[in-house]
């Protein structure tokens, strides 16, 4: 069964997501292979045609494992993007990825919901203690938070008023407001915005999410860990000290990635049908 592939989290690829059959087939390969790894955990099989079978078995089993997981990455990668991360987090997707597991250890497929559905509570709960970590709020204050966001969610058709934000969380005007700060704040950990005069030969901002699955993919790829920075170079987000500030580097170091990311999508494969894609934006 081929899916066709939507990225990379982890350095696995991620899948188109499955049909209802599709995973409902994956189920029973998946029982069996378990049964085959707790055989085979005894030690008692003495039979080397069953052994055989057995290993066999398990292998079927890890891979169906394996698949439905890479097709459910698309919902670790849409948590991540709905907490306000534009560009692509590491922590925030591994921490996605860890709840897909342990939702893929303890989903029973006899209750009768589709793995996505189960698998989005454990990925929603890690993502945000990921971000309650990162950021410092407390409890109270992440519920807050969270609870904000999914209003604003809910009305991007418009701006909020503070008596409209204290109305849905049940909270004081007063504390409305400072709790719309902490998501901004929380946000700006992210991604930093600037006003275009601060930034030297400004481009028009461009936000990767509105980029073509294939460009991110590939310049994921051939830049690593120095993606963002890549990118708030190229479209000049930010200037270079800033960006440097940003990641904990020197200007003089973070000058020295961002070339090295620009040699190797120079000398890429697919220099020239990037080089087309930047020259339209």
């Amino acid at each position: 069964m081929t899916k066709g592939t939507r990225g990379f989290i982890g350095g696995l690829e991620m899948l188109a997501p499955l049909g209802v059959e599709e995973e409902r087939a994956l189920y029973p390969v998946i029982e069996a292979g378990r049964r085959a790894t707790a055989a085979l955990a005894t030690n008692e099989e003495d039979d080397p045609r069953e052994r055989r079978r057995l290993l066999r078995t398990r292998q079927e089993g890890q891979e169906a494992e394996s698949l439905l997981l890479r097709a459910t990455f698309g919902l670790v990668r849409a948590r991540v993007v709905e907490r306000g991360y534009q560009f692509y987090d590491d922590d925030l997707e591994a921490a996605g990825v860890e709840g897909l597991i342990n939702a893929l250890q303890r989903f029973d497929p006899a209750k009768g919901n589709r793995f996505a559905t189960y698998a989005n509570y454990w990925i929603v709960k890690l993502v945000n203690q990921t971000v309650q970590q990162q950021s410092g709020l407390s409890d109270a204050e992440m519920r807050l938070v969270l609870k904000l966001q999914r209003f604003e969610r809910s009305n991007t058709h418009r701006r909020l008023t503070k008596r409209e934000v204290a109305t849905e969380l049940g909270v004081s005007q007063v504390r409305a407001h400072e709790v719309m700060q902490l998501s901004r704040e929380l946000q700006s950990r992210r991604f930093h915005s600037l006003e275009l005069e601060d930034v030297a030969d400004p481009r028009p901002v461009h936000d990767s999410a509105d980029a073509p699955p294939w460009v991110i993919d590939e310049l994921r790829r051939l830049t690593g860990n120095d993606f963002d920075a890549f990118w708030q170079f190229t479209f000049k987000t930010m200037p270079m000290e800033e960006i440097a500030r940003l990641h904990g580097i020197s200007r003089q170091a973070m000058s020295k990635r961002i070339e090295r990311s620009r040699r190797a999508v120079r000398e890429s494969a697919v220099a020239e049908r990037l080089e087309r894609w930047f020259d339209q934006q």
